[in-house]
């Protein structure tokens, strides 16, 4: 299990590194063909635009792995070790909620595109390729909430490793 854990992880983080580097090579080869060899690429931008949201919707699970989202523990950090699992439970119990929510209206949202025929602009990417992602990143978020819910109720000490390091 620890394996299977070891390479979602790895995944996630070559995916999300992939698509966001990808993107800003794009937006620096975009800016050197419109300024030193003055000619600009018009597809540069709308490629790099989906890159990155991709890049950055595939980080959400990361993360969360490594608890880098933004939180107020003003209250939190007042609290009793018992106050404390139960307040981790409820916001956790509604953050699953969210990501379920999150990721059926995502599914609504690529087939409404899919079956709309929709394309971008300047490269004419079917749209439902663009907001596929949606989905995707609602359920990878989910598995990853799923799984802090799985270590706040075994209350296992979680580890923030800095992903940094």
């Amino acid at each position: 299990m620890k394996l299977l854990m070891k390479a979602w992880t790895f995944l996630e983080e070559i995916l999300a590194g992939v698509f966001f580097s990808f993107g800003i090579f794009l937006i620096f080869y975009g800016v050197v063909m419109r300024y030193l060899l003055n000619n600009p690429q018009a597809w540069v931008e709308e490629v790099a635009r989906y890159s990155l949201i991709w890049g950055v919707f595939l980080g959400f699970g990361l993360a969360l792995k490594h608890n880098q989202h933004i939180q107020v523990d003003i209250l939190y950090d007042k609290l009793n070790n018992t106050g404390k699992f139960i307040m981790n439970i409820i916001a956790t119990g509604l953050s699953i909620t969210f990501c379920l929510i999150y990721t059926y209206y995502g599914f609504v949202l690529v087939e409404n595109r899919f079956t709309s025929g929709m394309v971008s602009l300047d490269v004419g990417i079917p749209m439902w390729i663009v907001y596929l992602i949606l989905p995707i990143s609602g359920v990878l978020f989910l598995l990853r909430f799923i799984e802090r819910l799985v270590s706040i109720l075994r209350r296992k000490d979680e580890e923030y490793a800095n992903p940094l390091n």
